[in-house]
């Protein structure tokens, strides 16, 4: 009975989480879409968007086709950027507005001073979370550097860690707040910038009740 009962807990444990994988499998845009070619473009295993040359005219968010909830993300990100606001981002639970450029959502930021933050992109338009300059000093890395990103949400918690440094643990507090959406990754609007995405590694975990 003692032996039944520990691989019945093994097998529910092992049915809550899915093992990781590649959410961008670095050499085609299979299960992804949006303004691919004219925006987006595959470089070196990367998803990569911007110019040094000229700036980026608005948002724009590559998205992935399936929607996802519980989960975990890891991903790796570099940001270069000559002039305007160098900025981009990873969204999650998130939706297209319907007719728009933008989406709405959870963004986990990226860019001078926002790097490591929770952001609610287009719905509540404003910082969620975001960590102290002391935590921030720990985690960031100069601007053309990679960095890692590190995505977790279960339930209404979120927390996320920049280069190993644990930047946000958030718990939504308000009701009728998606729980699942699509994960996109940005370019911000208005700037010369470079963003790369690589790595897209993800974790399914069964939804909390």
């Amino acid at each position: 009975m003692k032996h039944t009962l520990t691989f019945a807990l093994f097998a529910l444990a092992f049915s809550l989480h899915a093992d990781p994988v590649p959410l961008f499998d670095g050499k085609t845009f299979t299960g992804w879409e949006g303004d691919i070619g004219s925006v987006w473009r595959i470089e070196d295993g990367a998803l990569v968007a911007g110019s040094l040359e000229k700036k980026q005219e608005k948002n724009n968010f590559l998205a992935t086709t399936k929607k996802y909830g519980d989960f975990e993300l890891t991903l790796k990100w570099k940001l270069e950027g000559t002039e305007g606001f160098v900025n981009g981002g990873v969204q999650f639970r998130t939706v297209r507005i319907p007719n728009h450029h933008e989406v709405s959502g959870y963004q986990a930021d990226l860019g001078k001073g926002y790097d490591g933050a929770l952001y609610d992109e287009s719905r509540r338009k404003k910082m969620l979370a975001q960590p102290t300059p002391e935590v921030l000093a720990k985690a960031q890395k100069p601007l053309g550097e990679w960095n890692d990103y590190r995505i977790r949400a279960e339930g209404k918690h979120i927390q996320i860690w920049l280069n190993g440094v644990q930047t946000v643990d958030y718990t939504e507090a308000e009701p009728n707040i998606d729980l699942t959406g699509i994960i996109a990754v940005q370019i911000h609007g208005g700037a010369t910038s470079i963003v790369h995405y690589k790595d897209l590694m993800i974790e399914e975990f069964a939804a909390k009740k």
